[in-house]
């Protein structure tokens, strides 16, 4: 069994796709704009300002700052509830704390709406800690450096302990930090290039973590 468990949380925990569209549908609507892309064609899980930059072609601080204040706005206040929780996620982090692994949260969700969702849901029981990019001063620059950070301040074992995501861009953060990964098959990534083996549904996740 693993010491120590990581969660990502869009697409792996919770399905907030629906929830993050509406907020970036609104902050565009608020400079009436609209966006470059069909906004069901985002990818859910880069950090903002990424998102914010292909939305809009435009790399103009200003501009950008505006939006992301716009997006901030509905989003921290009652946006972040509309977020939904995969079937099978509650019965896997009641099963995960039965067996005293310690478990963390590392996204690229910003810090605020993160500690928000995880009160909205009587989570925080189940995660020792929260990291996420905008968690440290000066701000991280990606997952790699995240789960680097979290490792070295929790004084992890990174060879039982491991790293659960959605897509391709998890399993690299955790391979550069020695961390075995765990694919699932319900968020919003896929695997074809790695032929990572995905694990189906949460039950399956429950027998893998505490085999």
């Amino acid at each position: 069994m693993f010491q120590s468990i990581i969660f990502d949380l869009d697409g792996t925990l919770i399905d907030s796709r629906a929830a993050i569209l509406d907020a970036f549908g609104k902050a565009l609507a608020a400079r009436a704009m609209q966006p470059l892309i069909a906004l069901s064609a985002v990818r859910i899980g880069p950090p903002l300002a990424e998102t914010l930059r292909e939305l809009t072609g435009s790399s103009d601080p200003a501009l950008l700052d505006s939006l992301a204040e716009h997006f901030k706005a509905h989003y921290d206040s009652t946006g972040y509830q509309a977020s939904e929780v995969f079937a099978g996620i509650p019965e896997l982090l009641e099963a995960l704390a039965a067996t005293g692994a310690r478990c963390f949260l590392a996204t690229n969700k910003r810090y605020l709406p993160t500690c928000l969702i995880l009160q909205h849901l009587r989570w925080q029981k189940y995660f020792e800690a929260v990291y996420a990019l905008d968690r440290e001063t000066p701000r991280l620059p990606d997952k790699t450096a995240m789960l680097a950070h979290l490792v070295a301040e929790q004084a992890l074992d990174a060879q039982h302990s491991i790293y659960v995501g959605d897509t391709p861009e998890d399993e690299a953060a955790a391979d550069a930090n020695g961390l075995p990964f765990a694919a699932v098959g319900w968020g919003y990534g896929s695997f074809p290039a790695t032929g990572m083996r995905c694990l189906a549904t949460p039950r399956e996740l429950i027998a893998f973590l505490t085999q």
